[in-house]
């Protein structure tokens, strides 16, 4: 389907608002009002269009100049011009709008010329074909179908159909008044006023609108898109045993009604971070689903302390927009067993996606580890604490081999500190950058990693347990 509007270089979209440049909601709103001056200088002009043009069965060609020229506006009529039509290309002002003005016109029209009454006009408007006599149709079809629908701001877009278009604005640029109202524009204004008659809480926008509004010209389907809910929080996953995001079951890869390896639920882990935040603000925002967004992303058997990690959860096809994003935090909380955290929400946009996504900071972990044959402690404390400072080279951890390019990567240990030995166990707090892999550096990964724990140790070395403690983004 090929839509009508604006070129994508009137206004700066973000992703995924490309639609808007198929709208015609609040462009080129000036009405065309030729003041008596301009109509007294245009009625003396002689001008001809040379058209041939037969009607009913007569043939019309004669010299005419445009409107808003009384000559002009009677060539229009008698072309069979519909009384929208003829408001909006006939460039005289008049105290109604629309189909009402365009009567007004008309019926002066007739009092200074008693034979333009007379005159029998075609089965569709030539520049319209009608197409005003489907505003109440339309207007009803948009009503009915966002109603339950929460929103405060909508664009409405429609498709005509090409050969229309190009006709009009043959007939208009010719015959009509200068500078005047398209046919798209026009026709999504009545429908506007209408709309704003039966949704006066509604506002018509240029960007960023709750609801989307698409039409066809020709079925008169409705189309409406719903943009999304945006909601930016930090969670503390306090459980080794949930992903970050849903995980599609390996025997079915999550496909519909699953498999028996999955229970019939589609997912590797029947729960994860995003389902058990995500969840409770779907049921209350009455959405169809959601995507997560997170900075970045623990492993399934690290928990998240501290503050928690960054994220915005996208809520698609929201029915409700707005809500007490308290009792939000409440329902999160108390869903996710303790499985998972959420400290506040706070109100979004998709730019802040880009922003989370894109942020590289400083983290802190605390991690734990076994020591083959471990030395003494004093060798132990020595040889960790050396690595303060040190830039590590990294290459592509087998364990993830198969999703990451293979490259060897530079990243600094900043600090490390709260270093204890326990029997043959090491516990010990540091502080990275971003995108240090901190099980790697403690077991080397068979030298992938260099330095690391076991090779300033010269001993092999097992991960018991990891933590982030804080995600340093603020």
């Amino acid at each position: 389907m090929n839509w009508d509007g604006p070129e994508a270089d009137e206004q700066e979209l973000d992703e995924k608002d490309e639609w808007q440049l198929y709208a015609s909601a609040g462009y080129a709103e000036a009405e065309a009002v030729i003041e008596a001056e301009e109509a007294d200088e245009a009625e003396g002009e002689e001008w001809f269009d040379g058209d041939d043009l037969e009607i009913n069965g007569a043939s019309i060609d004669w010299d005419a100049p445009p409107c808003p020229a009384p000559l002009g506006v009677a060539h229009i009529i008698k072309m069979g011009t519909c009384d929208h039509c003829l408001h909006r290309v006939a460039g005289r002002r008049t105290k109604a709008r629309g189909g009402e003005g365009g009567r007004e016109i008309r019926d002066d029209a007739h009092a200074r010329d008693p034979e333009l009454a007379k005159f029998g006009a075609p089965e569709l408007c030539p520049l319209c074909e009608d197409l005003f006599v489907d505003v109440d149709n339309i207007v009803s079809r948009v009503f009915e179908s966002t109603r339950g629908i929460e929103h405060s701001t909508m664009q409405f877009g429609i498709h005509l159909p090409k050969d229309l278009l190009q006709d009009e604005d043959r007939i208009r640029s010719r015959n009509g008044a200068p500078a005047s109202r398209p046919l798209k524009a026009a026709f999504v204004d009545a429908i506007q006023e209408q709309l704003a008659e039966h949704m006066p809480d509604t506002s018509f926008v240029k960007e960023k609108p709750d609801l989307m509004i698409l039409v066809d010209g020709l079925t008169l389907r409705v189309d409406i898109d719903v943009r999304p809910v945006f909601l930016y929080g930090r969670y503390r996953k306090l459980s080794r045993e949930i992903p970050q995001t849903r995980w599609p079951c390996r025997a079915c890869r999550g496909r519909d009604n699953g498999c028996e390896s999955c229970q019939g639920t589609g997912l590797q882990y029947p729960d994860s971070v995003q389902d058990l935040i995500g969840e409770p603000i779907r049921a209350a925002l009455q959405a169809e689903d959601t995507s997560f967004h997170g900075m970045g992303r623990e492993d399934i058997d690290v928990r998240c302390l501290g503050s928690g990690r960054p994220f915005v959860l996208e809520v698609k096809n929201p029915l409700l927009r707005k809500t007490d994003l308290a009792e939000l935090v409440a329902a999160v909380n108390e869903s996710s067993r303790g499985l998972v955290e959420v400290g506040q929400l706070e109100w979004s946009d998709r730019k802040r996606i880009g922003r989370v996504k894109e942020t590289r900071s400083d983290k802190s972990y605390t991690i734990r580890f076994r020591v083959d044959d471990i030395p003494s402690e004093e060798t132990v404390q020595e040889a960790i604490s050396g690595l303060s400072g040190v830039e590590l080279k990294q290459e592509t951890p087998k364990r993830v081999s198969h999703r990451r390019a293979a490259k060897t990567r530079k990243r600094r240990i900043v600090s490390i500190s709260d270093l204890e030995v326990d029997e043959d166990e090491v516990q010990m707090t540091l502080r990275c950058e971003a995108g240090t892999y901190i099980k790697e550096l403690v077991h080397s990964d068979e030298g992938r990693t260099v330095p690391s724990v076991s090779g300033v140790l010269d001993r092999g070395c097992e991960v018991i347990w990891l933590d982030v403690e804080e995600i340093h983004a603020d």
